[in-house]
C-alpha cells in the first residue's frame, strides 16, 4: 500500500522533531492565493502610486520591472528552500536549517517585526480607498485618527478570521483573489481603451524634488520604493506549508506564480494608468489625497471608478488577512521552538479550529497598538513603514546569505534540488540584489522619512535597535534546534 500525500507530508514533520498540529486542506490555488493576497497590487499600487509618480513622474513605471527582476531571484531561491523544508514559518524555518541557528533565529525576529508594521500599514490603506467611495467613511475629521479607526476595524475582523478555522480563512482569500484578478484585468482593459497618449510618455522623467545627489538616477531610485513596498511577502505560500497538501510540489510553484502574476498585472496597470491620465501634470496624481483612486475616477467616471476602488477595498481586506496569517505562523513556529517569550502560550494550536489562535491575537493587538500610535505620531509611522521594507528584505538577505554560503561550500553544487546547478548563481545574484535594495530603501531621504534626524536616519537607527534587542532576547532564551516539539 502506498502512502497518501498527507502521510508523506507528516513524515517530514516527524523527521524534523515536530508532530502535526494543523489540518491539511490547502490545494494549489489556495497556496497561490496566499502569496498573491499578500502582494495584492490593488492594495500596494493603489496605496503608493502617488509616491512613485511624485518622485519621478511617468517614467517611474520602469522601476517596477527592475525590482521584479531582483525579487524573482529571491523567489526562485525561496522556491528551492520551500521544497527542501516544507515547514510552517517560511523563511524562519528555512534560514535556521540552512546555516547558523542564531542567524536563523534573527531572521525570524526581524521578519516578524516587519510583518507587524506591514499589517498596520495595510490597514491604513482603507483610509485611502474608503473615503474615495463615500465621504461618510471620513468619520473623524483628522485623517490620521480616521485612518487609525478604519484600520482598527479591519485588523479586528482579520484577527477573528485568523483565529478561526484555516478553511474559512482560505475560502475568503480565494474569493478575494478571484475578485482582485478579475477587477485588475477589467481595469487594465478599460484604462487601455481610454489611453490618450502614446508609449513615449512613459519615458518622461519629471522629478518634483531633489535628486539626493544621484543625478537623473536619484528620482528613479526613490520611486523604486513603491515597487519594493508591493513585491515582498510572496514567501507566504511557503509559510502555510503544514496546512498545504503536497507542499513540496505546490508551495514552490505557488511562490513563483504569485510574484509572476502580480508583476505582470501590476506592470500593465501602471503603464495604462499613466497613458490614460487626462493631465499628467495634475498635482493630484502625486498627492496622498489623490493618486490612483483619483485617476481611476477621472478616467472612468465617478460611478465605475468607485466600483473599481471598491475592489481595492476588498483587496486591502484579503491582503491584511494574508499578512496576519503569515505573521501568526512565523510567531507560532518560533514559539514551538521556544524561541520567543511566552512560547508555551504562543506555540499552541487550537484543537477545535486548528489555527495558531494565540499568535494571531497577539499579532492583531500589536498591529492595533501601532495604529493608535499613528494618531499622534503619523510622521514616525510613515518612516516606520519604509523601515519595515528594509526589515523584510534584511530577513530575506539573512536567508539567502546562508543559502549562498551553503551552495558555495558544496563542491559540485546541488544538482538534485529544485534549482539544480542554478542554486549558486541565483543565490549570489539574490544576495547582491538584497544589499542594493536595502541600501536604496534605507537611504536617508528627507522626502520619504521626514526632516527630523531620528526620522531621516530611521532605517539604520531603528534597524540597529531591533537587532540589538534581538541579540538580548536570544541571549536570554538561548533557543536551539532541539527545542522543537
Amino acid at each position: 500500500m502506498t502512502d497518501t500525500p498527507a502521510t508523506d507530508d507528516d513524515r517530514d514533520l516527524a523527521r524534523a522533531g515536530y508532530r502535526p498540529r494543523f489540518r491539511r486542506g490547502l490545494g494549489a490555488f489556495a497556496a497561490f492565493a496566499a502569496g498573491f493576497s499578500y502582494l495584492s497590487i490593488l492594495t500596494g499600487i493603489v496605496q503608493n502610486f502617488q509616491l512613485g509618480y511624485r518622485e519621478a513622474g511617468p517614467a517611474f513605471v520602469w522601476t517596477w520591472p527592475v525590482v521584479f527582476a531582483g525579487q524573482l531571484c529571491l523567489a526562485l531561491c525561496f522556491a528551492g528552500l520551500a521544497r527542501e523544508y516544507p515547514f510552517c514559518g517560511g523563511i524562519y524555518a528555512w534560514s535556521r536549517r540552512t546555516g547558523s541557528a542564531f542567524v536563523g533565529w534573527l531572521t525570524g525576529w526581524v521578519y516578524l517585526a516587519s510583518l507587524v508594521v506591514t499589517l498596520a500599514a495595510v490597514a491604513l490603506a482603507w483610509q485611502v480607498v474608503l473615503p474615495a467611495i463615500w465621504p461618510g467613511f471620513q468619520v473623524v475629521e483628522a485623517p490620521a485618527r480616521n485612518a487609525a479607526l478604519l484600520g482598527t476595524i479591519l485588523i479586528a475582523i482579520s484577527t477573528v478570521l485568523n483565529a478561526g478555522p484555516t478553511r474559512w480563512l482560505s475560502a475568503i482569500m480565494n474569493v478575494g483573489v478571484i475578485v482582485e484578478l478579475v477587477a485588475s484585468v477589467v481595469l487594465i482593459v478599460l484604462l487601455a481603451m481610454h489611453a490618450v497618449r502614446g508609449p513615449e510618455a512613459l519615458f518622461e522623467l519629471k522629478p518634483s524634488g531633489p535628486s539626493d545627489g544621484f543625478g537623473l538616477a536619484g528620482p528613479l531610485l526613490a520611486a523604486a520604493v513603491m515597487a519594493a513596498y508591493v513585491m515582498y511577502g510572496f514567501d507566504t505560500a511557503g509559510t502555510l506549508a503544514e496546512e498545504t497538501l503536497d507542499p513540496r510540489r505546490r508551495a514552490p510553484w505557488a511562490i513563483l506564480q504569485a510574484i509572476a502574476a502580480a508583476a505582470f498585472l501590476g506592470m500593465l496597470l501602471l503603464v495604462f494608468a499613466v497613458l490614460a491620465a487626462p493631465d499628467p501634470a495634475d498635482p493630484r496624481l502625486s498627492s496622498d489625497a489623490g493618486g490612483l483612486p483619483f485617476l481611476i475616477k477621472e478616467v472612468l467616471g465617478d460611478g465605475p471608478g468607485k466600483l473599481f476602488v471598491g475592489a481595492s477595498v476588498a483587496a486591502v481586506f484579503v491582503c491584511a488577512l494574508a499578512v496576519q496569517a503569515n505573521a501568526a505562523r512565523v510567531l507560532f513556529a518560533m514559539a514551538r521552538d521556544r524561541a520567543v517569550p511566552g512560547w508555551s502560550w504562543l506555540g499552541r494550536v487550537s484543537e477545535e479550529q486548528r489555527s495558531p489562535r494565540a499568535a494571531a491575537i497577539l499579532i492583531g493587538v500589536l498591529g492595533v497598538v501601532l495604529l493608535l500610535a499613528n494618531m499622534e505620531f503619523s510622521n514616525t509611522m510613515t518612516a516606520l513603514v519604509c523601515v519595515s521594507i528594509v526589515w523584510a528584505n534584511l530577513a530575506y538577505l539573512f536567508t539567502i546569505g546562508q543559502m549562498f554560503v551553503r551552495s558555495l561550500l558544496q563542491a559540485r553544487g546541488d544538482t538534485k534540488g529544485f534549482l539544480g546547478r542554478w542554486a549558486l548563481p541565483l543565490s549570489a545574484a539574490a544576495f547582491v540584489w538584497g544589499i542594493v535594495l536595502i541600501v536604496n530603501v534605507g537611504w536617508p531621504r528627507e522626502r520619504l522619512y521626514g526632516a527630523d534626524w531620528y526620522l531621516k536616519f530611521g532605517a539604520p537607527l531603528y534597524t540597529g535597535v531591533l537587532l540589538l534587542a534581538g541579540i538580548v532576547v536570544y541571549s536570554i532564551l538561548k533557543p536551539n534546534r532541539e527545542a522543537a516539539s
